[in-house]
């Protein structure tokens, strides 16, 4: 048994006491964008960046995003590192509209070719609509102190209800606290009900996930700012 296993009773009742309302630190930005997720030693895409944001020291070819983001993007890759690549992804994209477009438009075919075939996908489901929701918060109105050259103009993504198409994803897959998780992410504004029903399923469903729980005790950007189990409790008792 790891460490991690052995501490993780005290985990979630610390969780669950954050979620009774305790957390009161303020939260930053919005978290599709400026938090990093943890995903240990899976492979996404690469990243030199000491922070959540490109440095302008990247060497990465954009001409790869697509090829590169599809291939990780495979049936064996966790959620959590599926959002933390199409994290990666959306800022890549910023430098290369026509990837951005072509990214989008891959994984939207990849949902459309299952749903015809008789067989749904859930991860292709969740995939397209969490781009489509990380794209949506790049976008101007919850990044309004970047510069218009950082924003991808117009939104790949206008006219699609991400979050429903997260939602989709869960109803297909059953029980999966790391699609609860982004959907509680993806709803920190609301809606009240349906934020706080995925965060209290995210954060009961990390007992028996490891980097769930790693990544529910992260701070949000820094040291000095809340942790993600703070920021989802705070939204959840408040809302």
């Amino acid at each position: 048994m790891t460490k991690q296993q052995i501490h993780a009773p005290r985990f979630i009742i610390a969780l669950m006491a954050a979620l009774l309302g305790l957390a009161t630190v303020a939260q930053a930005g919005p978290a599709l964008i400026c938090h990093t997720f943890e995903i240990g030693q899976a492979k996404s895409l690469p990243w030199t960046s000491p922070n959540w944001n490109l440095s302008g020291g990247e060497n990465y070819d954009t001409k790869n995003l697509v090829r590169d983001t599809l291939e990780i993007l495979s049936p064996e890759t966790p959620v959590l590192v599926r959002m933390e690549t199409l994290r990666r992804a959306t800022l890549y994209a910023r430098k290369d509209p026509l990837a951005a477009k072509e990214l989008l438009a891959r994984l939207y075919a990849r949902t459309t070719s299952a749903e015809s075939s008789g067989h749904p996908d859930a991860l292709a489901q969740f995939d397209v609509g969490y781009l489509a929701e990380t794209y949506q918060q790049w976008l101007g109105k919850n990044m309004p102190h970047l510069t218009d050259g950082m924003r991808m103009d117009p939104n790949p993504a206008a006219g699609l209800d991400g979050y429903a198409m997260v939602k989709k994803a869960i109803a297909l897959r059953g029980s999966d606290p790391q699609m609860e998780f982004a959907a509680a992410l993806i709803t920190l504004s609301g809606p009240p009900a349906e934020h706080r029903e995925h965060a209290q399923k995210a954060i009961l469903g990390a007992k028996s996930d490891p980097l769930l729980a790693q990544n529910l005790a992260t701070h949000f950007i820094g040291p000095r700012t809340e942790t993600m189990s703070e920021t989802l409790a705070k939204n959840a008792t408040s809302n």
